[in-house]
């Protein structure tokens, strides 16, 4: 019982989830699909009602990418479904990828820009923790060749926000986020063909 729709009769009803939340180590995450095992969507409010019956934030497996079940479905779109302010209740997020290597440029590059505007700035102390921390090493210059996934300036995380006006209000956008990983996707084959031989 790894997402709600394969838990019986409910996931707070789950005789199985009941007893890993009481009798597993505190410390140990419990992987979760969301709704789903393929979950278009991902709320608050189903997450409170797994982090309840676990008792600890469930780590989040998202198989929104994800095509080893069906190699003819290739999603290239921006990461979206995810509600604002979902971080908060995770232990943490896996993205399951695309199995066609070159298909993830886009859907790693707008998760970045979705973790940026998840996290707010690396300006913002009150917003450290786990998250903050672990992202934060991130910032960093990316090697040549490599997506930008974000990079810190001294006011803060701006890489994969840009000047769109979803960094400006912090809200995230998955239009913006697409456009700008286009544009950052053809700037990176653009790249790759002006340099013969790699």
């Amino acid at each position: 019982e790894y997402c709600s729709s394969l838990c019986s009769p409910s996931p707070s009803q789950s005789c199985y989830l009941q007893t890993i939340g009481q009798e597993l180590l505190p410390g140990i995450a419990v992987i979760w699909t969301g709704p789903k095992v393929v979950s278009q969507e991902l709320s608050a409010e189903l997450l409170e009602e797994v982090e309840a019956v676990l008792r600890r934030p469930p780590l989040i497996w998202d198989n929104l990418y994800a095509n080893d079940y069906d190699c003819r479905r290739v999603f290239l779109g921006p990461y979206m479904g995810r509600a604002p302010g979902l971080m908060s209740r995770l232990q943490g997020l896996l993205l399951n990828p695309n199995c066609e290597l070159q298909a993830n440029f886009i859907p790693i590059h707008t998760l970045g820009t979705w973790f940026g505007t998840e996290l707010g700035s690396c300006a913002h102390p009150e917003r450290a923790g786990t998250w903050h921390c672990a992202l934060a090493a991130l910032c960093l210059p990316s090697p040549a060749g490599l997506p930008r996934l974000m990079s810190c300036s001294s006011s803060g995380m701006e890489g994969a926000l840009g000047d769109s006006q979803g960094a400006q209000d912090g809200s995230y956008s998955p239009q913006e986020a697409l456009e700008l990983a286009l544009r950052d996707w053809v700037a990176e084959i653009n790249q790759q063909a002006s340099e013969p031989g790699k």
